[in-house]
């Protein structure tokens, strides 16, 4: 959990507390507001000390129950605003993964250098359709969603369609791994390797793969997206991080630039790339 949402989740907590204390009608303890609400009592101290996120019913709950049916916007709009920070793959995926795709086209569609890091699949942004739909198939077996897979596959096509617009820069790092994980069967794999091999000296393109044998000054781990100076994504197995600080956004380009000086580009990452589909054929 980032330091920005703890921090913001405490605050919406102070809130909380500050209207129970300054109730129009006389305060009520934790235990009294907990009673008239028909919740556990430690329900009330974890809400207001920034140790459990409230759900918009809650606060709408909470807000009727001390009169102030009028503050229920606020405390809503707060909770929106520190939620875009992490959002989980459990709401996310709520109406598929079409949506989520379309939600990132609309950030992909506002940025013109996109810099990326993968360490175990594929980018999106430059997967071919059979690829991207055995990732989103894996994915919705996971989360235990909705299996709009060839919608999904659509929207995510509909993106690369930034990479041949003029004026565009995909500044993008895979770790060898990423070109040998059977998250799909071989022969669909190696059309994959195709696909990017081919996508080296596009001028919208920079590709940078970082060998196995590469010497590297931090942990190839932790896939993260940043868009302009403006955004970091970066995705977990129960979330995705939005990060907008100045200090996150950083340290997200410090850890990309050290990533980058471990990459082989050109001939070199054609000859990391190709190793690994001849790899394939040797099956």
């Amino acid at each position: 959990m980032s330091t920005d949402y703890q921090q913001a989740r405490e605050a919406l907590g102070a809130r909380l507390r500050e209207l129970r204390v300054e109730r129009p009608r006389g305060r009520l303890t934790g235990p009294q507001l907990a009673a008239l609400l028909g919740w556990p009592h430690s329900k009330i101290y974890k809400l207001e000390g920034g140790r459990q996120t409230a759900t918009r019913e809650d606060l709408r709950a909470l807000a009727d129950a001390l009169g102030r049916p009028d503050v229920f916007g606020e405390l809503a709009a707060r909770l929106t605003g520190f939620e875009t920070h992490v959002q989980s793959w459990r709401r996310q995926l709520t109406d598929g993964h079409r949506p989520v795709q379309e939600r990132w086209n609309v950030e992909i569609d506002r940025t013109t250098v996109v810099h990326a890091w993968e360490e175990a699949v594929i980018p999106g942004m430059v997967q071919n359709a059979d690829y991207a739909r055995h990732v989103f198939r894996r994915y919705a077996d996971l989360h235990g969603s909705m299996h709009d897979i060839e919608d999904a596959v659509r929207a995510r096509a509909r993106r690369q369609e930034w990479l041949f617009e003029k004026g565009h820069l995909f500044r993008v790092l895979i770790w060898e791994a990423a070109l040998r994980s059977l998250i799909c069967p071989p022969s669909v794999l190696a059309a994959q390797l195709d696909r990017l091999a081919g996508m080296i000296g596009m001028d919208t393109v920079e590709l940078g793969v970082v060998p196995f044998a590469a010497s590297v000054k931090v942990a190839p781990a932790n896939g993260f997206w940043l868009l302009d100076d403006r955004l970091v994504i970066a995705e977990d197995w129960h979330a995705e991080l939005w990060l907008d600080d100045v200090d996150n956004i950083a340290l997200y380009t410090k850890v990309w630039n050290a990533l980058r000086e471990s990459a082989a580009y050109g001939a070199d990452a054609h000859h990391v790339i190709n190793a690994a589909r001849r790899a394939l054929t040797a099956r």
